[in-house]
């Protein structure tokens, strides 16, 4: 058996070609209507066989610069050739989200616009060159801003929530006024592999789309399956995709066969037709052959037998687009073969030229594009209070404005800052599980729905990757989205919508792509009577580890709404994405140190006023014996401690508010652990992969001096229902406890 497989196949295509003879059946020009076909001319066929040769040589070439250790990236698009039908028939303005076997699509769509080198810029991606047009040498992806096609870097379904999102997007932006960056009646196309058709994701997002086109919701996404049979190693049972999807409901299904040019091409246009006048989901089903195994590294023989291998490449797609093209008299097998090894050449060239060509250097180079950072345009931003008509109208009086009335509880300051940036932003849209007329699961949202109506204010589905699918859809579009995860712990269920898709966009676009959102999130311990694990879940880790993610976790009212304003400036000026953790166990809370009090009851805050990024809030700033470092839950729970401390031991306790998780203020941290010998930090996470450890850490590497610094945190478990949670999160007590131990040591006082 030869094992170069990308070369038997190469020989096969050019020895077909020299075999075939230059005398066709029967001669079209290029002008003339292909038989079968559906509106279907000779030049159509030309143009998009030469799209598959293309492709092709794409492919023999990345395998070629991966032996010479100049190319990094194998996975071709041999047997899904057919996609090119896709390309040619959808428009340059539909967003395309891609399968990775998706270069003749690339190909066809190309041509659309003038100026585009689809075969330098391929192989650029493939070198990783820092010149590459889409992600500028960060991963070899299908992308480009001027084609609409957004990059992918995995494309196990991953990708399919968020166009959901944005097809939802299409219809919901146009009619708030938002102006569209594209043609109002474009589709979405999003293609994927058989073998995604079973990932959770997957299934989760034909739901989305069907759920929302069965009760008349226009969700015009075309769904692009390219069944090769096979996911890696794994065969797709025979029929599995046609009994699946034939009769789903709210979607309309077509099949074609991507092989044939003539029929492909048939379907697709059938497809687009129904999904751009409809405007609703279709399920396109094409019948592809994988060759050349599943990427260069790939031993297929074993798991495919010789005669399977072979039986697949005699299916190859262009010899039966050759056959087609020269049946019809087109071209001749002398014409296609020199197209075939002029494309060679250029594809060669391509790749020498694109070998010599710079890459990233530095660590710098590589994290530019990761999280745009604009401090200033985003103070100026979250600090705009030029709708002040517009605030009036909103709370029904000026005498009704949040700023004058008297001082509220965390909930409801979070409200007030939710009427206020809809106000400001007309593009900010709400929505998540029970957001409407309930109002959210903590009430949190009442009201907003009875004030800005369906269009702004909507439920979704319980699933999360849904929710936040359609949040990254919503902000490719203009829209400026705020969704709501009812529980930290849920989040869990969906976090590679933050981590793989929203989060990595900009840094694998180039910052060309952003989807910008505020993810309000009801957060963090301390629930009392209600709960156990999924309602009282402590760990931030997840969330920490993502990226160019913005980590926000107000501990009071008027910290939220500045928070929140400038959580909202960051995503219109930088494209951010920001997790807005709220402190259920706070949400409701009035007292500090006793009851009735009101001791954590705040005024609203001015809306020129905004709480910047990083800036943390301190406490008993003149205190120097020790320094008590938390955020959220803690910061009331150590305010509580440190006037213990203060009154029974005279301890002076200094506590800094973090309200920014992430990035972490070091800076921030540094000058106060400074100027107190004794430091404290009260992370209610757990105690491995709690925020405490890269707060400590930033502790040893930016201070003058090194401090002696303790830590009271979780345990190393789940919450547990009632009264036993307070056996395994941080206390008053303990806290107290922990202080006296630490400056105790120096006082005698222990």
């Amino acid at each position: 058996m030869r094992y170069n497989r990308a070369q038997v196949v190469d020989e096969k295509f050019i020895s077909f070609l020299k075999g075939w003879g230059d005398l066709p059946k029967q001669a079209l020009t290029p002008a003339d209507l292909v038989p079968g076909g559906r509106n279907l001319t000779g030049q159509d066929l030309i143009e998009m066989f030469e799209s598959q040769m293309i492709t092709r040589h794409l492919d023999l070439v990345a395998r070629e610069m991966r032996s010479r250790d100049i190319g990094f990236y194998t996975i071709g698009s041999a047997g899904h050739e057919g996609n090119a039908t896709v390309g040619r028939v959808t428009r340059h303005t539909d967003p395309a989200f891609l399968h990775y076997r998706s270069g003749a699509f690339m190909a066809e769509r190309s041509r659309k616009l003038s100026g585009i080198d689809m075969i330098y810029d391929t192989v650029l991606s493939q070198v990783a060159s820092s010149e590459d047009p889409i992600a500028g040498g960060r991963h070899k992806v299908w992308g480009s801003a001027p084609l609409w096609v957004l990059p992918q870097t995995s494309t196990i379904a991953s990708h399919l929530p968020k166009a959901v999102g944005t097809a939802l997007a299409i219809v919901r932006a146009r009619r708030l006024g938002t102006r569209l960056p594209i043609p109002n009646d474009s589709i979405v196309v999003c293609s994927f592999g058989d073998a995604s058709c079973n990932h959770s994701t997957a299934l989760g997002a034909f739901n989305a789309a069907c759920w929302g086109s069965y009760q008349s919701i226009p969700m015009p996404v075309l769904f692009v399956c390219e069944d090769n049979g096979y996911g890696i190693s794994v065969r797709t049972p025979r029929g599995w995709i046609e009994s699946k999807f034939m009769k789903y409901p709210g979607m309309t299904y077509v099949q074609g066969n991507g092989l044939d040019l003539v029929d492909a091409h048939a379907a697709v246009s059938r497809a687009v037709e129904h999904c751009r006048l409809r405007r609703e989901p279709v399920f396109l089903h094409l019948k592809l052959v994988r060759m050349l195994g599943h990427a260069g590294s790939d031993m297929e023989a074993s798991y495919r037998s010789l005669e399977e291998i072979e039986a697949a490449e005699a299916e190859d797609p262009l010899l039966q687009s050759a056959r087609t093209v020269l049946k019809h008299g087109l071209m001749t097998a002398t014409q296609i073969l020199a197209q075939y090894e002029a494309i060679r050449e250029q594809t060669s060239s391509a790749a020498t030229k694109a070998a010599s060509r710079p890459r990233l250097n530095s660590a710098a180079e590589v994290m530019e594009a990761l999280a745009p950072c604009h401090p200033e345009r985003v103070h100026q931003e979250a600090t705009r209070a030029d709708y002040q008509a517009r605030r009036i109208d909103v709370f029904g009086s000026e005498e009704r404005l949040p700023e004058k009335s008297q001082p509220r509880h965390l909930a409801v300051q979070i409200n007030h800052a939710l009427f206020d940036v809809m106000a400001k932003y007309p593009e900010c849209v709400v929505f998540g599980e029970d957001v409407a007329t309930k109002g959210g699961v903590y009430h949190v949202m009442a009201g907003l729905h009875k004030r800005f109506k369906f269009g702004r204010v909507f439920n979704t589905q319980l699933d999360e990757q849904t929710i936040l699918g359609l949040a990254q859809g919503a902000g490719y579009m203009g829209l400026l989205p705020i969704p709501e995860i009812q529980y930290l712990a849920y989040f869990h269920n969906a976090c590679d919508q933050v981590r793989g898709e929203a989060c990595s966009m900009q840094f694998f676009s180039n910052d060309q792509f952003r989807n910008p959102m505020v993810i309000r999130i009801a957060s963090l311990a301390y629930q009392k009577g209600f709960g156990g694990h999924f309602h009282n879940d402590n760990s931030i880790a997840a969330l920490r580890d993502i990226p160019g993610l913005i980590l926000a976790c107000p501990s009071r009212g008027d910290d939220a709404a500045g928070m929140l304003r400038t959580a909202a400036a960051l995503s219109k000026i930088d494209g951010r994405v920001v997790a807005f953790l709220e402190p259920i166990a706070l949400y409701m809370t009035k007292d500090l140190y006793e009851k009735g009090d009101s001791g954590w009851l705040f005024p609203y805050p001015e809306p020129d006023r905004a709480v910047p990024l990083g800036e943390g809030r301190v406490y008993h700033e003149d205190a120097s014996d020790l320094v008590i470092i938390t955020f959220g839950n803690g910061v009331h729970l150590s305010l509580r401690a440190a006037k213990v401390l203060k009154e029974r031991y005279d301890i002076n306790a200094r506590i800094i508010d973090l309200r920014w998780l992430g990035p972490l203020n070091h800076k921030f941290i540094a000058q106060h652990v400074d100027d107190c010998r004794y430091s404290l930090v009260v992370d209610e996470g757990r105690r491995t992969g709690g925020l405490s450890e890269a707060i400590i850490t930033g502790v040893v590497e930016h201070c003058r001096t090194q401090p002696i610094i303790r830590r009271v945190t979780g345990e190393d478990t789940y919450i547990p229902l009632g009264p036993a949670a307070d056996n395994v999160l941080p206390s008053e007590n303990g806290i107290i406890d922990a202080a006296r131990r630490l400056v105790g040591n120096r006082a005698g006082t222990a």
